[in-house]
């Protein structure tokens, strides 16, 4: 047994020296490529600091400084771990992981701060690409302008002024932001020429963000004329649907809603430009359709209401007298047999008196009296539950009530042995009273 003990531990101590030896080659290559990698950042920093100045390359500039700091604790460790005074293979075993950390960490920070120097450089690199675009750009768009201003014109003369407000200075805006944007590039090309890249970057950007606008205003003008006419033949649409709307109406339950919104779209279709007259097609069809979607609606409410009549408030209150006859026989039930009610049955009753607590607000009002309806036969429903699980509860428990006097009594107990006689009455009484150490006072 001796031999097979032995020739474990001599398993585990080979075992453990592979991966120490393992650790320690680790901890080598990782220093080696640690330090390559230094060498490759540094050279890269100062390509970087030439392309792009100082300020942008501060970040990988501090980096490095913090890697070639804590490198130099790797080596020191590592001398550490070859100097002439013996090590213990724990101390051996330390110092090689924490060396493949600091490595890893190095190697890491740098690779960050390089990849976020990529986007600039690239940027840097590609500015007279992108300058020449916004060049070429701005000539497209002032090509496009006289264009722009013909549209503008003459949607003027045919639309109200608070329909073409929107577009009414669109060519102007776009033709000082052509001259910005052409301005920009200008500034961009001086400050590359005197690497200052990280100014020319900015105004680059901000160039061809003014390109952008300059565009985006252009079409929106183009296409507003053909919104404008779409919504116009929306609007005849809207006015025939309108019209058929007004005679349905006619038809309808008579009630104070559906004269109201009757009302409403005939004083909409009037307020409409005349034929041939500047309109604003936009605010017309928007002012038309809120008043047809009324009618609808009230409409269709009518309809409802007629299908479906209000209840009274006596009809609601009934509804609240039955509820509360079945909240106070549940709560007469719970309260006699506290103890034999489970979980089930008090979340009922519970929920029922919640319920309860808001229906008198609910009947106050006309447009609530269905909720408050609704409302009532929900508790007495709860309520009713309650008291359906709380009997079987206590019928559940009284069997075992029974037993329990009769083993405890020797036979009759306090109830003679009879169901529903004075062991029932006072199990329950009994199971209603087990809070804190009552009982334990009683039997005492």
């Amino acid at each position: 047994m001796a031999g097979f003990w032995g020739k474990r531990k001599r398993e585990e101590e080979a075992a453990q020296a592979a991966q120490d030896a393992d650790l320690a080659r680790k901890a080598e290559q990782a220093l080696v490529a640690a330090d390559e990698r230094i060498r490759t950042a540094g050279d890269e920093l100062d390509f970087a600091e030439a392309e792009l100045g100082l300020s942008l390359t501060k970040d990988l500039k501090a980096a490095l400084e913090a890697v070639r700091t804590h490198l130099r604790e790797a080596f020191q460790l590592h001398q550490l771990n070859h100097d002439e005074i013996p090590d213990t293979d724990e101390e051996l075993r330390t110092r090689n992981a924490r060396i493949v950390q600091l490595c890893d960490w190095a190697e890491d920070l740098l690779d960050e701060k390089t990849a976020a120097l990529a986007e600039s450089i690239a940027k840097v690199r590609r500015a007279p690409q992108v300058r020449e675009k916004v060049i070429s750009d701005a000539e497209t768009l002032t090509a496009r302008l006289p264009q722009a201003r013909s549209i503008i014109e003459r949607l003027a003369t045919r639309y109200a002024e608070s329909a073409v407000h929107q577009i009414r200075n669109s060519a102007d805006e776009a033709e000082q932001l052509i001259a910005f944007a052409t301005h920009g590039a200008d500034v961009a090309e001086r400050r590359r020429a005197a690497r200052q890249n990280e100014e020319a970057n900015l105004a680059l950007e901000t160039a061809t963000e003014a390109i952008r606008r300059v565009g985006a205003l252009l079409d929106a003008v183009e296409d507003f004329e053909i919104e404008a006419l779409r919504a116009e033949s929306t609007l005849a649409e809207v006015v025939a649907d309108s019209r058929g709307d007004i005679i349905a109406a006619r038809t309808a339950p008579k009630v104070h809603a559906v004269t109201e919104a009757t009302t409403n779209l005939e004083n909409a279709l009037e307020a409409l430009a005349p034929a041939g007259s500047r309109n604003d097609p936009f605010a017309e069809l928007t002012q038309l359709r809120t008043a047809n979607t009324a009618l609808d609606e009230a409409i269709a409410q009518a309809q409802y209401r007629v299908q479906n009549p209000l209840p009274s408030v006596a009809q609601v209150q009934h509804s609240l007298d039955d509820a509360d006859r079945q909240l106070g026989v549940a709560r007469g039930l719970i309260s006699g047999h506290r103890g034999w009610i489970g979980a089930d049955a008090r979340t009922r009753f519970a929920e029922a008196e919640r319920l309860r607590i808001d229906i008198p607000e609910l009947i106050a009002a006309e447009e609530t009296r269905e909720q408050a309806l609704a409302a009532a036969r929900r508790v007495a429903q709860l309520a009713a539950e309650a008291l359906q699980l709380a009997q079987r509860d206590i019928d559940s428990a009284r069997p075992q009530q029974q037993g329990w006097a009769d083993d405890g009594w020797g036979g009759q107990g306090w109830g003679g042995g009879r169901r529903g006689g004075g062991g029932d009455v006072m199990g329950g009484i009994m199971g209603g009273l087990v809070i804190g150490s009552i009982l334990d006072g009683i039997f005492d």
